[in-house]
């Protein structure tokens, strides 16, 4: 069955183009021209993957990803126009998985989206359960509990928390984890990626995101999972 992806952008000629060359690359593609239609869109399609412009009237994408990941854990690949990199990432800090600066590649924008279904559907073949302090993870089922409380992931969060708590006490550099996140291909200028989604995890699972417990910096290398809680 052809995964399908939601593209949802204001500008119709973009909206266009995507729908017909991902439709050329096997997706069934559904289309929304702002945030607004695309909630609907996007509960009513169920797609495996969002492809969202961040600058739109109506409901712009900052507001949809806020509304949008509270609901589900459906990966989004965010575009951009802006070149800054605090508005690159910004996507990222509300909750997004990845993102692209136009203009950009197609076949780049392919590769990515195929990693993010990848990433969100692998669980589906395993059967591991991670304990690490008082934090599990079922990577079967997408959980994630700490001291009986569900954390809300997303799943680019989920799979950097899996890779770290597999191996606690290692440090592992922020090319690892951008591995561990299937972009082995696209590492050069990508680090900051795993910097912001760490933040993210740590203001979902840490008691004081400021002073953690659980995921710590190696200064000069990247992070670790703690052996033990502090």
């Amino acid at each position: 069955m052809a995964k399908k992806i939601l593209v949802v952008d204001d500008n119709p000629d973009i909206r266009t183009m995507l729908q017909s060359y991902l439709s050329s690359e096997g997706f069934e593609v559904l289309t929304a021209e702002n945030g607004q239609k695309a909630l609907f869109v996007a509960r009513e399609g169920k797609p495996d993957c969002i492809v969202l412009d961040m600058m739109m009237p109506e409901m712009g994408g900052s507001d949809f990803i806020r509304i949008y990941t509270s609901e589900s854990d459906i990966p989004i690949l965010v575009l951009t126009a802006k070149v800054e990199e605090t508005d690159k990432v910004l996507g990222l800090e509300l909750g997004a998985d990845d993102y692209m600066t136009k203009p950009f590649s197609l076949r780049e924008l392919t590769a990515r989206i195929n990693s993010l279904i990848r990433r969100s559907n692998k669980g589906q073949s395993k059967a591991e359960i991670l304990r690490v302090a008082d934090i599990i993870l079922d990577i079967a089922g997408h959980i994630v509990e700490i001291q009986d409380r569900p954390i809300e992931l997303t799943p680019s969060e989920f799979d950097l928390l899996a890779a770290l708590m597999a191996a606690p006490g290692r440090s592992f550099s922020r090319a690892e984890l951008l591995e561990s996140l299937g972009e082995s291909t696209f590492i050069e200028g990508y680090e900051r990626t795993v910097d912001v989604h760490i933040h993210n995890l740590r203001e979902k699972i840490e008691p004081d995101p400021s002073d953690p417990i659980y995921i710590e910096t190696v200064y000069g290398t990247g992070y670790r999972f703690a052996r033990e809680r502090k």
